[in-house]
């Protein structure tokens, strides 16, 4: 998903600067909440577009958002200071999200997620989660299974952006095609 060219350099200072610091990992944990938040909350872009809400209240907001500590993770702080001084905050979430993909890239973190018709037992899961990790040739990965009762049976991995489509839904499809 392309973000944007000012996001994605405004994410590349930041991980040039989170590294130095040795905070990459943190601002990622931060930046993958803040992305979350974004998603689960429609209305909080339109508080961070609005001319009307005070800078240094989108800023407190940003970092409540981030369940980020002013004290500790100053580097991200530092960061929302940045946008403010240069009238960036707007562009927020697409950073966040360009972050998560320059910092998942650099450190070979691939985002898996496996979709079933119904709740497999943790041994099926074990099984499946095995089968990915020998795939990526020892490369880590951040695991999240969800449930879809449309596939009627069977399975859907997507791994970054390959899919492996292995449920009934799509073999009937196929029949019909």
């Amino acid at each position: 998903m392309d973000q944007g060219l000012v996001p994605n350099r405004y994410a590349k200072a930041l991980y040039k600067f989170a590294t130095e610091k040795g905070q990459a990992q943190r601002v990622y944990e931060l930046m993958k909440h803040l992305a979350a938040t974004f998603a689960g909350e429609q209305n909080l872009q339109q508080v961070i577009a609005n001319p009307f809400v005070p800078v240094e209240d989108k800023t407190k907001l940003l970092i409540t958002a981030a369940c980020a500590d002013s004290k500790t993770d100053t580097c991200f702080v530092d960061f929302l200071r940045l946008l403010q001084d240069n009238n960036r905050i707007d562009l927020i979430r697409q950073m966040a999200l360009s972050y998560e993909t320059l910092y998942r890239r650099e450190n070979n973190i691939y985002k898996v997620n496996i979709v079933t018709a119904a709740q497999l037992p943790a041994d099926e899961i074990k099984r499946l989660h095995d089968l990915v990790e020998k795939h990526l040739n020892g490369a880590s990965m951040e695991f999240t299974q969800s449930i879809d009762p449309d596939l009627i049976g069977g399975f859907v991995i997507n791994i970054n952006s390959e899919r492996l489509d292995a449920s009934v839904s799509n073999e009937l499809k196929q029949l019909r095609l």
